[in-house]
């Protein structure tokens, strides 16, 4: 038994190289898991300056260098921010305060709906059972949304974390920035040397994190954007919320459209009932999800549509249950490292033996 170890250990992990690949996996790993909380933060900075970092190395082309691109930069999306902060949220929390509000007489229209059927179809539908359904769905809906409501609310009272937050961001994505190369230089300095394999894979991944983040920012705005036009010129209620929604389901691919489609149709039904109105609208919001998954995705994530969707699904599931929001944000990246893992790992053993019996021979 110890032999039979002994041989997977040195057949596996006899390149230091891998052991070291492996080590800095599990040490991020760990960071992740134990410390994801405290350092919410610092991942939002280091998304933000990946998004930045792209403009700021445009400047630079044109003989800017990095210290006045930076400000550049940060100056025109602080004042972005700060223009969609003032602009966006109040109009979101109305909408969103009035949707939970008016979510009991929504629910009870529909509720009155679908108990016809039963009615209607009796041969199909129980109707004791379908009461039973109905009203354990309704007590649930009603208790999820006065969560939200009171969370949101307890959530907007801890103005100081906000403050303190607003100021950390901004100042760490500043220097991340500004000093991009110096600290990337102080952290490979605690690096082990026998790190190849994990620079090849770093470099490989950078790339696709880089553009992952950049292309995600993007299909955020043209889904939310393009669906906010759409419902407004539909005159659906709550359409800057449902829109809000709606961009910010593709962080979670798959589930996240099946997810928020459930207000959708709850509100449109409330507004118009069963009339051609609400057909259109849901027609129009299909419309929408077949462009972003069938033209949008495929131009903005090449590299991320050779995934099956079963295995993007459960990357979702994993990672979102391991990390939160982050897991799930960066659940398309981090399956995509696992499968370069799983690449690099035979490829270097192959590497290993064949080098081996050059020796010999």
């Amino acid at each position: 038994m110890l032999k039979q170890l002994n041989d997977w250990y040195q057949h596996h992990f006899a390149d230091p190289n891998l052991s070291v690949l492996f080590l800095l996996l599990l040490g991020a790993f760990a960071v992740f898991y134990f410390l994801g909380g405290i350092l919410t933060p610092l991942f939002v900075a280091l998304v933000l300056a990946y998004l930045l970092d792209w403009p700021i190395n445009y400047l630079m082309r044109l003989k800017f260098n990095r210290t006045l691109s930076t400000l550049i930069v940060m100056a025109v999306f602080l004042s972005l921010a700060f223009f969609a902060f003032l602009g966006i949220l109040p109009t979101v929390f109305r909408q969103g305060v009035a949707f939970i509000r008016d979510l009991p007489v929504m629910f009870n229209q529909v509720q009155e709906y679908i108990l016809t059927l039963p009615i209607l179809y009796p041969d199909l539908i129980d109707p004791a059972t379908f009461t039973l359904l109905v009203e354990n769905l309704r007590t649930y809906i009603l208790d999820t949304g006065g969560f939200l409501l009171s969370h949101s609310l307890a959530s907007l009272l801890d103005v100081a974390a906000l403050l303190v937050y607003c100021i950390l961001v901004p100042l760490m994505m500043l220097f991340m920035l500004k000093d991009k190369n110096k600290l990337i230089t102080s952290f490979v300095q605690f690096l082990p040397r026998d790190r190849k394999l994990a620079d090849q894979v770093w470099v490989e991944m950078n790339g696709q994190i880089m553009n992952y983040i950049r292309g995600k920012i993007i299909e955020i705005l043209i889904v939310g954007i393009g669906t906010y036009f759409t419902f407004f010129f539909m005159e659906l209620r709550y359409s800057a919320l449902l829109a809000v929604l709606v961009g910010l389901s593709v962080l979670i691919p798959y589930i996240g459209a099946a997810v928020v489609t459930v207000p959708i149709a709850i509100v449109a039904f409330f507004q118009w009932g069963s009339s051609p109105e609400f057909f259109y609208l849901m027609v129009a919001y299909a419309i929408i999800q077949a462009l972003d998954g069938n033209v949008i995705v495929p131009v903005l994530f090449s590299e991320a549509v050779n995934l099956h969707p079963v295995v993007i699904i459960v990357s979702v599931l994993i990672f979102g249950g391991l990390w939160g929001f982050w897991g799930v944000f960066f659940a398309i990246p981090l399956a995509t490292l696992v499968k370069a893992v799983l690449n690099a790992w035979p490829n270097t053993q192959a590497k290993i033996e064949n080098a081996e019996e050059d020796k010999l021979g």
